[in-house]
């Protein structure tokens, strides 16, 4: 059976219902996914039924899937939009207390390098085009060798290193916007060290076992995320489809220009995609008025102008100044804050520290949850703790 390569596999599962095979597809994939899951929810048993889901929908998607489908970037694409599902369904439970992100510390022998990555990790993953994902994965999670990564991208190697290097390129940009500073090198060690853990050792046969039901012998819960996931998946090929689409319809003449300049405004922004008429950056401009956990009965206030973000609190020492960028990719969407040292700013010079946050929106409302300057970690839920400070503001 090991000899087999992933299609092959699929094949055998498909034209005969082999168990075996497709036991072999968990067994071979299965860690991947688990940590692209856990990365997202930072729980054990979150993660173990979004891993459950993913597969499932491979069983039910797998007649359907190409013979030059590259299953590990297809698996790890699933996870990500299942384990995404998956949070947006838990902040809709208002009222539920979800497990903070990250409870169990990392391991002392994870570096600092992937304490600051892993929170952005799949969110820069979402970010790069399908072969870059594609190579990143095969490569970094996967650990294949370059020429492999060619072969399976229908490319030499040379043409493999090339694509690899680059995505790798993009991914420290993102990661430096975001604020944190690091090299090619360093984040390729970082991921192929870090990236995927093992799964639980008994869920490979239990997963195998509700896949080959396609889902039937799944919990309620299961299937509902499924039937989520499998909406976002086809929302996200579609819009693709589209985009490219008109693209090639634009190419016919001159006077569809205003058209082709707004689905790429529409493409380059998931926020227009989604239906908003504005990025969530303009609705967090003005001046905010509200409480902070971390001091229960005081009034503080927040304000916003631009990239520049100022908090104050009822203590004159409690405050802060500073830039921000967003990421409304994520779910729920995020806040990295850079504070800016008076002195530092005066000379030109960096921060010297960063916040990570999440937010969400209600009208004139925003809720903001974010962690201690000094740690790497980003909450990823609003229920507030030991680690998470919850803003409460209403617009003034």
């Amino acid at each position: 059976m090991q000899e087999l390569d992933d299609i092959a596999l699929l094949r055998k599962y498909v034209e005969h219902d082999s168990e075996e095979a497709f036991a072999a597809l968990v067994a071979r994939h299965i860690n991947k996914v688990y940590s692209a899951a856990w990365r997202h929810t930072g729980n054990p048993q979150q993660a173990e039924e979004i891993t459950q889901a993913v597969f499932v929908i491979l069983a039910r998607k797998s007649a359907n899937l190409g013979k030059r489908v590259i299953l590990s970037g297809w698996l790890y694409q699933t996870a990500r939009l299942t384990a995404v599902t998956f949070i947006r369904s838990q902040i809709r439970r208002a009222h539920r207390e979800q497990e903070a992100y990250m409870q169990t510390v990392l391991n002392d022998k994870e570096s600092n390098d992937w304490t600051q990555i892993a929170p952005l990790l799949d969110a820069a993953m979402a970010a790069l085009n399908e072969a870059d994902r594609h190579a990143v994965v095969l490569r970094f999670f996967d650990g294949k060798s370059m020429n492999e990564v060619g072969a399976a991208l229908g490319a030499n190697e040379d043409a493999a290193k090339k694509r690899v290097s680059r995505a790798l390129e993009k991914l420290r940009k993102f990661f430096e916007k975001r604020g944190v500073s690091s090299t090619a090198a360093t984040i390729a060690g970082a991921i192929s060290a870090n990236s995927v853990q093992a799964a639980p050792i008994a869920l490979a046969k239990t997963i195998t076992a509700v896949a080959m039901t396609k889902g039937v012998a799944a919990s309620g819960s299961t299937l509902t995320l499924i039937k989520g996931a499998l909406k976002i998946m086809a929302w996200t090929k579609a819009k693709t489809a589209a985009v490219v689409g008109v693209a090639l319809i634009l190419t016919a003449g001159t006077t569809t220009l205003a058209i082709r300049h707004e689905f790429r405004q529409r493409a380059n922004d998931p926020m227009l995609m989604a239906g908003f008429s504005k990025s969530a950056n303009q609705s967090l401009q003005g001046h905010w008025t509200g409480s902070n956990t971390a001091h229960p009965g005081k009034t503080c206030t927040v304000t916003i102008s631009g990239d520049q973000i100022e908090y104050r609190g009822a203590d004159p020492n409690d405050w802060l100044r500073g830039t921000f960028v967003l990421d409304d990719n994520s779910m729920p969407q995020q806040l990295n804050i850079t504070i800016l040292d008076e002195a530092n700013k005066k000379l030109g010079e960096p921060a010297n520290s960063f916040v990570f946050g999440i937010y969400q929106i209600d009208g004139n409302k925003i809720t903001i949850a974010v962690a201690p300057h000094e740690s790497n970690l980003r909450p990823m839920n609003f229920t507030p703790g030991s680690g998470v400070d919850v803003l409460e503001l209403q617009h003034d």
